[in-house]
């Protein structure tokens, strides 16, 4: 589940009160791990579920992926209907966006941005009066691909044909494509032993750097990766120089 992130929004520190008793699972499941907009389409739709036994609140919005949240969410070409709504017990919702054309998104390579799917918890009923129950809202963050047309290559083409070279004890990985590339890991053998590192996501034309603790690497055809295709299933392959 690396690009698919749960992150509690509460402080930790409030949890450590002992007066308070806490729920911390969330609930809400999304149909999937990432979104792909093909320029063609007039929406795409997200489906939720509901799988806890009471009512959750639920509020969504799409950002770039700037550090600041008022800069992140300004400027972002879509539409995100509904952004904010409340979802049975046991039932669902369709999230549906729409690309609005401004500003305007550049039509020679992919570009990527965040769904944000913020759930709250509905007040329990079941709390004494001298206790308080601490209820965390959950927020589950993908990805967003905008996929003009008439790209070159394939998306799973540009997974497979990343250009590995050694440099000094590490590796630069090249992304010669329009598409984005998300490595979940990267593997160098040697000696017997296996040498894992996280991957990342690496933009169109972009290079980045690896290197594996403990090891440098002398040989591109000992080193291995795995990509996250556009369905969420992470595809092994072999580096190439």
């Amino acid at each position: 589940m690396s690009y698919y992130a749960k992150t509690v929004m509460v402080a930790i520190g409030a949890i450590i009160f002992s007066g308070f008793s806490t729920i911390a699972q969330g609930s809400v499941v999304v149909n999937s791990t990432r979104v792909i907009y093909q320029a063609s389409k007039k929406e795409v739709t997200v489906n939720l579920t509901n799988q806890n036994s009471a009512p959750v609140l639920i509020q969504n919005w799409i950002e770039t992926d700037s550090a600041q949240r008022e800069s992140a969410s300004k400027n972002v070409p879509f539409i995100l209907t509904p952004p904010i709504n409340r979802v049975d017990a046991g039932k669902g919702q369709t999230l549906r966006i729409s690309y609005l054309g401004s500003p305007a998104l550049p039509q020679d390579r992919e570009s990527v941005f965040w769904l944000n799917i913020l759930e709250v918890p509905a007040k329990a009923k079941d709390v004494n009066e001298d206790q308080s129950k601490l209820n965390i809202a959950f927020r589950t963050r993908i990805k967003l691909f905008y996929r003009p047309n008439d790209l070159p290559g394939t998306a799973t083409q540009a997974m497979e044909n990343l250009h590995w070279s050694i440099k000094g004890n590490g590796v630069n990985v090249t992304n010669s494509s329009k598409y984005y590339v998300s490595l979940f890991d990267v593997t160098y053998k040697s000696g017997g032993k296996k040498y894992d590192t996280k991957g990342f996501m690496i933009a169109p034309g972009a290079t980045e750097f690896y290197q594996f603790k403990g090891i440098a690497v002398t040989n591109i055809n000992d080193l291995s990766y795995s990509a996250v295709n556009d369905y969420g299933a992470n595809v092994q392959y072999k580096a190439k120089p």
